[in-house]
């Protein structure tokens, strides 16, 4: 594939930096507007429940096809929609190497995510509570104020979450909620946890097969929902999801407000350079409505997708996806309309595509559990990884003497995204290249990527490394040959390497000593693959890895 996405996006992003969606305020509103009048009916006006109900805001910040919000407002008389700022999050460390477990980028975004939220909520007569804690702490404190009896929330997969759903379901058996009047007393009642699934485009009550027999190939798992399955519609709004209860707020502290990045501890310098991304879903619906319809850019996604440079030679949905900004289901209906009004082709086909890859690892998540994040990955494979420090700062600090894996890295570091070509190609130079303990690069990620989920996160770059699930996926990228294919004038590497911008194009990816010495050989590179190899066997024995499956 050509790499004319990568140059002829450049003109839009050289210079400042571009923010995404790049639609004014006047119109983003309006864009977001029209979408919650087509997803709310009129008809919703009786509820048949009592009491109040908690929502409990996790990675689904958003109104639009939100599953645990309208379910607990159509059990209750009353919602209290609540966001715990967790310290384990927001200020904790990855698992094993200790990075920041949130980037002040990724933190920033989420903030912006909070008060989108809150904004949209009180349009439809609610509110926001907002406390910094544990949920296992906050939550059943809540409910025992607002005297709730069920706090309704979205399923998560991964071990640090579930443990959380844990702890928060043991905590709800020690709170006790009074029932009926005084004349007609009744037992008095715990609140309980329910948890609904809302995550994925296809919900995992619809596959053909349980999650414990989910194919370890993907295409077998695409052909099988693919052929087997619908994607159900997005939930319907009601025109007031309200009231918040009525008392009790003022007697727990108020609604309490979305926090600042200062507050939270960490600072953010705004880059001048790169995409950047606004969060909340307000944002994403305009960014949904900006790529498809406004720029008609989804006609040409297949074509496009594999570009570095500028915001549209891909959706830049996945930081609201992440966020729970965004529905996969509103996607996949705005899909289906633009196909109806506008045309339908492989471009179009080719999101959704791309949206049960995000399923599969989704589900992957539920099927192998902690797996995904050791070091042998799913099949327990056996390798030889160096952690060597040095090698790794260099790559995470877009200092190894190739072009295409810095200029990738210091945009990760200035915008928190990647494209999708990039992050194959630097995971590869990581683990093939280096020999570099995948872990170290999968929880860099994991601190910088707007984008960040661990299925996603996890799953790639457990295929990236070898340790996957499918044991077929093992490729190797060569940089030249990417460079050739994908940034042929180098446009994207003199982007954010400037000092090879005077080079002549066919240069800038391959400067020789006008750029900074390479901190290792490459494994491959074409003409010369014997002797790379041979020097890898003589000189850095500690960084290859060998697999055996046990």
């Amino acid at each position: 594939m050509s790499a004319s996405p990568s140059s002829s996006s450049s003109r839009s992003v050289r210079g400042a930096a571009v923010s995404v969606p790049s639609l004014g305020a006047d119109e983003a509103c309006a864009v977001a507007d029209e979408a919650f009048r087509r997803y709310t009916s009129p008809s919703l006006l009786r509820r048949g429940g009592v009491g109040v109900a908690v929502v409990w805001f996790r990675n689904d910040l958003r109104v639009i096809d939100n599953e645990a919000l309208l379910r607990a407002w159509a059990a209750s008389e009353a919602v209290l929609p609540v966001y715990c700022v967790d310290p384990r999050v927001f200020a904790g460390s990855t698992h094993y190497f200790g990075f920041p477990k949130k980037g002040a980028l990724r933190a920033q975004f989420l903030i912006e995510c909070l008060g989108d939220l809150k904004q949209s909520l009180r349009k439809k007569g609610l509110d926001l509570l907002v406390r910094h804690g544990k949920p296992e702490e906050i939550l059943p404190s809540i409910a025992k104020a607002v005297s709730a009896h069920t706090i309704y929330a979205h399923k998560e997969t991964c071990s640090e979450e579930l443990l959380v759903e844990r702890l928060v379901s043991k905590g709800l058996e020690q709170v006790q909620i009074a029932q009926g009047g005084a004349s007609v007393p009744k037992r008095p009642l715990n609140p309980r946890l329910q948890l609904i699934w809302g995550a994925t485009m296809y919900h995992i009550d619809d596959l053909p097969f349980p999650v414990s027999s989910l194919p370890d190939v993907y295409t077998q798992f695409r052909k099988a929902v693919e052929s087997k399955c619908s994607v159900r519609n997005c939930a319907k709004l009601p025109t007031s999801l309200g009231p918040p209860p009525s008392s009790s707020i003022d007697e727990i502290g108020g609604w309490g407000t979305v926090p600042t990045l200062e507050s939270l501890g960490p600072s953010v310098t705004k880059s001048e350079k790169g995409m950047h991304f606004i969060g909340g879903e307000s944002a994403a619906l305009g960014r949904v409505h900006e790529y498809f319809w406004k720029k008609d850019q989804l006609k040409d996604y297949k074509v496009t997708r594999n570009g570095m440079l500028g915001p549209d030679y891909s959706t830049k949905f996945s930081p609201w996806l992440a966020s729970g900004s965004l529905s996969p289901r509103y996607i996949c209906e705005e899909v289906k309309r633009y196909e109806k009004q506008r045309v339908a082709n492989d471009s179009t086909y080719w999101v959704l595509f791309e949206l049960i890859w995000r399923d599969y690892f989704r589900f992957l998540s539920a099927k192998y559990g902690n797996a995904i994040f050791h070091l042998g990955g799913p099949r327990k494979v056996v390798s030889k990884w160096s952690q060597d420090q040095a090698l790794f700062e260099s790559w995470r600090d877009g200092r190894t003497g190739y072009p295409l894996i810095d200029a990738n890295m210091r945009e990760l570091s200035a915008t928190g995204y990647m494209s999708n070509r990039g992050r194959q190609i630097v995971c590869s130079f990581l683990v093939r290249d280096m020999g570099v303990d995948w872990r170290m690069g999968a929880e860099w990620f994991e601190t910088c990527l707007l984008d960040y989920d661990p299925a996603s996160n996890y799953g790639n770059w457990t295929y990236g490394a070898g340790v996957g699930n499918d044991p077929r996926e093992d490729r190797y990228f060569s940089i030249p040959k990417q460079a050739k294919s994908y940034d042929p004038e180098g446009e994207y590497v003199a982007y954010w390497l400037p000092e090879l911008r005077s080079l002549a194009k066919e240069r800038r990816n391959f400067p020789g000593a006008s750029y900074i010495r390479q901190v290792v050989p490459l494994k491959f590179d074409g003409g010369n693959q014997r002797k790379d190899q041979q020097f890898n066997r003589q000189r850095r024995p500690n960084n290859v890895y060998i697999r055996q499956v046990k």
